[in-house]
Order: structure tokens, then sequence, then C-alpha cells
């Protein structure tokens, strides 16, 4: 078990949406707010050591909800560069662990988070998210797997890290990411959400 204040959360919210159109997938509307501003919601009493994201060209303020925004200029370069930004800057406050969450993943409850916090034991502690069938963001990562965890590249190096780590079953609808437009609306269309237009505005301060 750890405690929330010992650990830093790494929110990953950088990357070319390339398979969601032209819109920024974490801009797009759900439930009345930006799809990327779910996971801060739901997060945010949570005593976090610190809140760190990186992103890119979104333009939703995470630093008005207590984030730390490292920017990544190489979003070319894959997710593992962003995690490769986040976990540096994390390491600076010296954290017993780090929590990797992913901001197009809207569904995740802190009750789940609280789960993977019950179930570290110790400096090499991986533990991760499943729907039941195999592992997935959030996950919580040891002090003692900071340096694997910068030396990952591509997928493969994460499958391993993850493959002997404990996995936390939780109902799969938490764990859904967006990615398309239809992954959106199958997860409306769950919810019975219907779409709403939100403004710029509405996207920087909406809770």
């Amino acid at each position: 078990m750890i405690d929330a204040e010992d650990v830093v959360l790494v929110l990953l919210a950088a990357g070319r949406s390339v398979r969601f159109g032209t819109q920024n997938k974490l801009e797009a509307e759900f439930l009345g707010k930006p799809v990327g501003f779910h996971v801060t919601t739901a997060l945010e009493s949570i005593p976090f050591a610190d809140r760190i994201v990186v992103t890119d060209g979104c333009q939703l303020d995470f630093g008005s909800r207590g984030y730390r925004v490292i920017h990544n200029d190489s979003i070319d370069k894959g997710m593992s560069h962003s995690l490769h930004l986040g976990v540096r800057e994390a390491m600076t406050a010296s954290p017993q662990a780090i929590l990797v969450a992913l901001a197009d993943m809207p569904r995740v409850t802190a009750a789940h988070i609280y789960r993977l916090f019950d179930a570290f034991d110790g400096p090499d502690s991986v533990v991760v998210s499943s729907n039941g069938e195999h592992p997935t963001p959030p996950g919580v990562f040891g002090s003692g797997r900071f340096d694997e965890l910068l030396k990952l590249e591509g997928d493969e190096g994460g499958r391993k890290l993850v493959a002997g780590g404990r996995h936390v079953v939780t109902a799969p609808a938490e764990l859904i990411d967006i990615d398309t437009p239809e992954d959106l609306e199958r997860l409306r269309q769950l919810v019975h959400a219907p779409e709403r237009t939100i403004t710029r505005a509405v996207a920087r301060q909406s809770d």
C-alpha cells in the first residue's frame, strides 16, 4: 500500500489525434465538458505529491487545474517520449511512486486509483489496470522502476514491463479510451449522453 502523498501523477495529454480527424480529441465534448477534463475532475480530490501533465498543442488549460504543464514539442516520437518527459520531471520531487494516467480515458475514477495504491507493495512494484483481458493504464510504478520507464521505446517494452506486475481489474467501461469519433459516440450511447457544443471559454474553465 502507498499513500497518495508519496505519489506524483503524470498525465499524458499529447498526441496527434490523427484518428479523430481535424479536432483534438481531448477538446471534444462529453457530458458537458472536454474529454480531457474528465480525468482531472475525477482525480482532483486525491492529494498527490505533485501533478504533471505532458501536452502539445491542446488548448485545455491544465495549469488552472493544479497541473505543472510540460510541453512535448516532438510528438512524432510517440507516447514513449511524452512518458520520458513526465517521468523525468516527476523524479525531481523524489516520489516513492509515479501514477501514469491518460487524458483520453474519461471514465477513470478516484476509487479505482486508490485500489491501485492498495495493491502497491514496494519500490519495485508495478500495478496497472485491467479490463479482465489485458492490462492498460492507469498504472503505478515504484521508484525502483523509474529507470525502466525512461528506457521504454514503442509498445513492446511497455508490455514487458507490465506483464510481471499486478493487474487490478475494474469494469471495462471505466477503462475506455477515446481514439476515434466512433469511440466517443459509443461512449455517449453507453451513458445516454447527447452531443453538445462547447466553446473555447468552456474548454478553459469547465468543471
